[in-house]
């Protein structure tokens, strides 16, 4: 039996150093995936208990293939990382089931302008019928302009609000959710501004093409981003009608 036991006490200056430098990396790595995914569970959160409420028709639910598949099958990868990879700045990408092909729009307007005042947006760029949401925002599928019967639908790209910036086109519709009716949206067509008021906000899935239709009996603005932040898993609809013209 021993008389002594020798205990050595871990009294090394690298070794505090190490036991340091592991616990704060722990903590730092910890806060940085709560950074990076509290917008997608927040906003999840907040579209089941409001957003969702103030839908006016329910979301149908859809039979067809999910919408993670259909965006696959139009990469031709299966892979989701690699598809966020591509932050789906081609605006083909976001309901493949309709494609701007054989587009019938013969009108001389090219592109145009839109002011969100409450989202610090100040004329961004419109192009009609484009495809690159990097370098502006798409009026998709368009067979009316702004201001006359139908339904203009503009597509803009959204990311993680961290990452926000009003002027670049690829993280400009981020905080779209928080519009809320009656807010004010603005359209500059050349000399002339048309004035829109938000009337309606839903989530739908890539695979409901609907909210692309055309209504004539009243003059539409519809505009669409992916959601959750910083994923391309849903599409937020925000409705606007047409309250002044110029």
């Amino acid at each position: 039996m021993a008389l002594y036991i020798y205990l050595k006490e871990n009294n090394s200056y690298k070794r505090k150093i190490i036991n340091y430098f592991s616990y704060v990396s722990l903590i730092l790595g910890g806060l940085l995936l709560f950074w990076s995914f509290y917008p997608i569970l927040f906003f999840e959160a907040y579209s089941r208990f409001f957003i969702q409420q103030k839908i006016q028709t329910p979301i149908p639910r859809s039979e067809m293939v999910s919408s993670l598949e259909t965006a696959s099958s139009v990469l031709g990868d299966f892979s989701q990382f690699s598809n966020n990879l591509r932050e789906f700045i081609q605006a083909s990408l976001w309901f493949p089931d309709r494609q701007q092909e054989n587009l019938n729009y013969h009108s001389d307007i090219k592109e145009y302008f839109l002011t969100i005042p409450k989202l610090n947006i100040k004329e961004a760029k419109v192009v009609v019928g484009g495809e690159d949401l990097s370098k502006s925002l798409i009026h998709y599928l368009p067979e009316s302009l702004p201001g006359e019967y139908g339904n203009v639908v503009i597509f803009g790209h959204s990311t993680l609000p961290q990452l926000y910036n009003p002027k670049d086109y690829k993280t400009i519709f981020t905080h779209l959710p928080s519009l809320e009716k009656g807010d004010k949206i603005l359209i500059k067509i050349r000399d002339l501004e048309y004035e829109y008021e938000v009337f309606d906000m839903f989530v739908v899935e890539p695979d409901k093409v609907s909210v692309l239709d055309q209504k004539k009996d009243a003059s539409y603005l519809t505009l669409i981003t992916c959601v959750p932040p910083g994923t391309y898993w849903k599409r937020l609809v925000i409705r606007a009608k047409l309250t002044r013209l110029p």
